[in-house]
């Protein structure tokens, strides 16, 4: 039973101008986050160079010219003007204090300032601003987040499985700052959205609750609406609201990867879909950033990884190192390293168990893995359920057999379950982590993880393999949906 339009709720002053103060603490934020990095440069510098002297500063390039180019370039980045998820206005924040470093250095050769300024200063400010605008940015919207304050409301049109993955991965996000006032349904809603948010009505009450909460946001959700009423909900709402945004089924289309532009004055859209991984530049910079950044990291968790492998030796005989044959890039075997986790006889255990648990056997052919396995040994369950199991993978990474983020690496008799979709698994090299691993990883039916696996390949981007390795270090440390 939806909810009575009468008992809609006017908006309070700060949530019905959050879109302006918003961006106006941000400016704010990111001001004195540079002037602390510059403080933080000066500081480091005088500490690591003092046979040249204190380095000195004008007033006016400390307060002034420095934020403000900081400021302008953050601005192009249209991170006060646009909603965009964390991760991404990480990337956004990086570019603008690249820019930002570069015009510096720029503007001290022309003001010939060049030969009195430290580089070492220089740098140092390019580096702590990003990293500090990113942490002020983050902290702040987590405290406005505690108390509530400066959310976009959005009223939602739609109330299906896609609001549903909407509200589950946007709620809350550090970069989107949405604040879902209830939803609008002509059909039966989504039991997952009726327990987040109130049902304001059918979509023909968008008008009333607009007009009577002030709400000026709305996103309608509901893929299979025709075009004609799409038209009217525009026709309707648009002279009520500042925006209106529509959420299209478009499947595992690469979104990431697409440019629009319109044509014949406008009446005509034409959408270019890029192919990321195509451009050579970018393999380049996915092996040189694997490799590197395993090597340092395999030189640092070396005696860690003695450790296990001492542990799993005195806990039950048998190889330290399992390998399994395993499918990878343009379809070509590799054996592909893990820690032993199970007892030597493992095969012989589980055809036994298979032919006499027909539950286990089900379990088997839909998952290829059990979740209570008499074969593994207790090092192995200690292993498995924090991943750590899959550390000597690294040493695929530096063959170049596996890469850090990719695809979840298959078995053969796995591929028919890719279908047609097996050609953009074998584009890349699987990885020690990706989507699968950060999105419940054994809690993942079969359908979803052939989606995952495919559109991380139609959407690849460099910054998205570095927001899945943090998830990474999130999910292992929760242990979710490891066995």
């Amino acid at each position: 039973m939806a909810f009575p339009v009468s008992s809609v709720h006017k908006l309070s002053f700060k949530d019905k101008y959050a879109y302006f103060l918003l961006p106006l603490l941000f400016i704010v934020l990111d001001y004195l986050a540079v002037i602390s990095a510059e403080q933080l440069a000066y500081i480091l510098r005088n500490l690591l160079i003092q046979n040249h002297g204190r380095l000195h500063i004008s007033w006016l390039h400390f307060y002034v010219i420095c934020p403000v180019i900081f400021l302008i370039f953050l601005n192009i980045e249209r991170l006060y003007t646009r909603k965009m998820q964390f991760w991404r206005a990480i990337a956004a924040i990086y570019k603008a204090c690249l820019y930002a470093f570069a015009s510096e250095v720029l503007f001290m050769y022309v003001a010939q300032l060049a030969g009195s300024t430290s580089r070492l200063y220089t740098v140092m400010l390019g580096v702590i601003a990003f990293f500090l605008i990113v942490l002020f940015r983050f902290f702040a919207k987590r405290i406005l987040d505690i108390f509530n304050w400066l959310s976009e409301p959005v009223l939602i049109m739609g109330a299906g499985k896609t609001a549903e993955i909407i509200l589950k991965h946007i709620s809350g996000d550090a970069g989107l700052s949405y604040q879902f006032i209830g939803f609008l349904e002509d059909n039966e809603p989504n039991p997952a959205v009726v327990a987040k948010l109130p049902w304001l009505g059918k979509f023909t009450d968008a008008a009333s609750v607009i007009r009577q909460t002030g709400v000026q946001n709305v996103i309608v959700i509901a893929p299979g609406i025709s075009q004609n009423q799409i038209q009217d909900i525009i026709y309707d709402l648009q002279p009520l609201v500042r925006n209106i945004s529509f959420i299209p089924d478009m499947g595992t289309m690469p979104l990431a990867a697409m440019d629009m532009e319109s044509l014949v004055d406008g009446h005509v859209v034409l959408f270019r879909m890029r192919n990321n991984l195509k451009n050579k530049a970018n393999r380049l910079l996915k092996f040189v950033f694997d490799w590197v950044f395993t090597l340092i990291g395999g030189i640092v968790i070396a005696p860690f990884m003695l450790g296990i492998a001492l542990w799993i030796r005195s806990d039950s005989p048998g190889p330290v190192i399992f390998k399994q044959k395993r499918i990878g890039q343009d379809g070509k075997e590799f054996y592909c390293y893990k820690f032993r986790t199970m007892c030597v006889d493992a095969k012989e255990k589980l055809e036994a168990l298979l032919n006499t648990d027909p539950e286990a056997k089900k379990e088997w052919e839909k998952y290829f893995k059990l979740k209570h396995d008499p074969r593994v040994t207790n090092s192995g369950k200690f292993l498995r359920s924090t991943s750590l199991d899959e550390l000597p993978q690294i040493f695929n990474v530096l063959k170049g057999e596996m890469s850090l983020v990719g695809p979840r690496p298959i078995i053969a008799r796995e591929i028919h379950y890719y279908g047609k979709y097996i050609e953009d698994y074998y584009m890349v090299r699987p990885g020690i982590t990706g989507m699968w691993q950060t999105s419940g990883r054994s809690d993942t039916g079969y359908d979803e993880r052939v989606q995952m696996d495919t559109w991380y390949v139609r959407n690849w981007d460099f910054w998205f393999d570095i927001v899945l390795l943090w998830r990474t270090m999130k999910v292992v440390i929760q242990r979710k949906g490891a066995y």
